[in-house]
């Protein structure tokens, strides 16, 4: 009987240890891995760091092709650019010229 009760004795003295290592573990478990954890955050910082570098690379696309656009407006109307996109549209060129066709990926 003795064997017993020391066995429930340490039990109880131990309990709160063993219930506050177990706390801390689980917190700290899921501070790295958890849907919030720090892994999750760098991987979001990483997924962001990308979106950013593709949504400046569409912005300078884009002001670029509103240039284009602009310059096609009647208001300043540029002759060079229209007489340029006549040609590629319309497949055409004068005479006594040469075409040399590039791929679609190297046209300006």
């Amino acid at each position: 009987m003795s064997l017993i009760r020391e066995i429930r004795l340490r039990a109880r003295k131990s309990l709160p240890q063993v219930l506050a290592a177990s706390f801390v573990v689980y917190i700290a478990y899921h501070t790295l891995q958890g849907e919030r954890g720090l892994n999750t955050w760098v991987q979001l910082n990483a997924e962001l760091a990308k979106a950013e570098a593709l949504q400046q690379g569409l912005t300078a696309e884009r002001r670029e092709l509103e240039t284009r656009v602009a310059h096609l407006r009647r208001e300043s109307l540029d002759r060079d650019l229209l007489e340029e996109r006549a040609r590629i549209v319309l497949n055409l060129g004068r005479p006594d010229e040469y075409v040399i066709n590039l791929p679609a990926a190297e046209r300006p």
